[in-house]
């Protein structure tokens, strides 16, 4: 059975390879052990600590085959974005330029950089072997730390951000990064978020323009590619927008992808969720496939399950669903339909 869980020390080797596999932009989810090293560390410190409110902690989460004990995937939460450096974003805006003498009126669209994200908590890290793309699975890998949120909702800020992974190309190159980074930073796309993964996004972004970019003066290529999730990122977009994020009026600095946005009380695994009583037997004949998890902190367990589920009834699970959330007949679970 596949189980979502926090990660723990000695998963870093696995982590690291899941790491490898991730697209280039990923920057999240380092291929680098030292930084995967310090990203479990502050997870692991992050569930042990008692909260009240968001703050520096960040949340990572493996996705684990408990037959074989192999990760399959992983994704994470940062409490809140900006709380030790700037976050940084390209906010999509439209200018006027006029002139009543020769009657001229136009509108131009411009990238300028800002930090107006700072704060709202952040999805990252997302990575599913690409077997279960376009399964529960990728759902469970994605929403499950939602319904982590909505067991600890002290934990979290009161809107949430997903910076989506840009277009580039199987070479590592991105058309965004060609026309207005590069001009700053004379690296490719793939050696700057290979920098940025194993330091930080900060200084290069620092780097950037601080005036508006004219989105007209770039290249045909890099305009077309604001707002465009690269295709291994599809999946994660797919399955947030569904969960009610939004685009909204920012753009990734280096790659210029999508960033979604939501009030964290309208995503759908947080508001449409239940929280109901277990029973438990042997083997469960179900209808439906639903996320499930418990609402514990350092043992967090969240799975897919098949139910015969009905609003008000107790959740039935089989022993081996119990088990697996580390929860017995009487226990309470949460749960969304996928």
């Amino acid at each position: 059975m596949l189980v979502m869980r926090p990660a723990r020390a000695a998963d870093l080797p696995h982590v690291q390879h899941l790491a490898a596999d991730s697209p280039v932009g990923v920057t999240s989810l380092p291929d680098d052990i030292e930084r995967l090293k310090e990203k479990i560390r502050v997870s692991e410190a992050s569930f042990a600590a008692e909260v009240s409110f968001n703050g520096e902690e960040s949340y990572f989460f493996v996705l684990e085959d408990s037959d074989t004990g192999r990760l399959v995937g992983c994704s994470a939460i940062i409490a809140t974005a900006g709380f030790s450096e700037p976050f940084y974003s390209f906010r999509n805006e439209t200018f006027i330029h006029a002139s009543r003498e020769l009657k001229i009126h136009n509108k131009t669209h411009v990238l300028s950089l800002c930090h107006d994200l700072t704060g709202n908590s952040v999805l990252s890290s997302f990575y599913i072997d690409r077997d279960f793309l376009d399964t529960p699975i990728a759902e469970l890998n994605s929403r499950g730390r939602l319904m982590f949120m909505a067991g600890h909702p002290e934990r979290f800020a009161e809107s949430v951000v997903v910076e989506i992974v840009g277009m580039s190309d199987e070479q590592g190159d991105s058309p965004f990064w060609d026309s207005v980074g590069r001009h700053f930073f004379d690296v490719s796309y793939a050696e700057a978020e290979r920098i940025c993964g194993a330091k930080s996004r900060t200084f290069l972004a620092e780097l950037m323009p601080i005036y508006p970019i004219y989105v007209p003066l770039l290249t045909d290529a890099a305009q077309e590619a604001i707002g465009q999730v690269h295709p291994r990122a599809q999946i994660t977009f797919d399955i947030l927008t569904r969960e009610g994020f939004e685009t909204d009026n920012y753009v990734d600095i280096f790659d210029g992808g999508p960033t979604l946005h939501a009030r964290t009380n309208n995503i759908r695994s947080m508001a449409g969720s239940h929280v109901v009583a277990v029973e438990v037997q042997d083997a469960v004949d179900g209808n439906r496939a639903y996320l499930i998890s418990n609402d514990l902190l350092q043992d967090f367990r969240a799975i897919v399950h098949e139910l015969d589920w009905e609003p008000g009834a107790p959740a039935v699970l089989s022993s081996a669903a119990a088990a697996a959330l580390n929860v017995k007949a009487g226990d309470t679970v949460r749960l969304v339909a996928v």
